[in-house]
């Protein structure tokens, strides 16, 4: 993980990839999907992505998973699978864990690179209810009109 932080994600897919071999877990998924993204092979982070949201591991890590794997569809020009992967995790209205605001963030995102403006609003607008601060959500509502 270290490796990774330092955008050294080579090294760190390697290392990822060799914990998942010994360990048999998933748990770090969405980190090798990200590695493989950062290497500019986005298709090949859309299966570590999908074989983790399947696993029996912390939702966090599973909506981390659903993060990562959506973005590397929408690279591909993928959006409806990309929004497919995001929505398989319902939302409450009423409160929201960091991860769901970054899950939020995305699918607003998405929905922008999809041509979708109007929805995209409502996910920023949903973000900004809970965290104002959060990421660029208010420039990039008020860049959407």
């Amino acid at each position: 993980m270290a490796l990774y932080r330092q955008g050294r994600f080579r090294e760190a897919l390697r290392e990822l990839q060799a914990y998942r071999r010994i360990t048999g877990r998933l748990d770090q998924n969405h980190l090798i999907a990200d590695a493989h993204r950062a290497l500019g092979a986005p298709e090949k982070a859309v299966e570590p992505a999908r074989e983790a949201m399947r696993a029996r591991i912390p939702e966090e890590a599973r909506v981390e998973a659903a993060v990562v794997g959506a973005a590397a569809l929408a690279d591909l020009g993928r959006f409806g699978e990309a929004l497919a992967l995001l929505r398989a995790f319902p939302s409450r209205e009423n409160m929201a864990r960091p991860f769901e605001l970054r899950l939020w963030y995305v699918t607003g995102d998405i929905l922008e690179r999809a041509g979708r403006r109007g929805e995209a609003r409502q996910e920023f607008r949903r973000i900004l209810r809970h965290d104002p601060q959060a990421f660029d959500a208010a420039e990039r509502l008020t860049r959407l009109g």
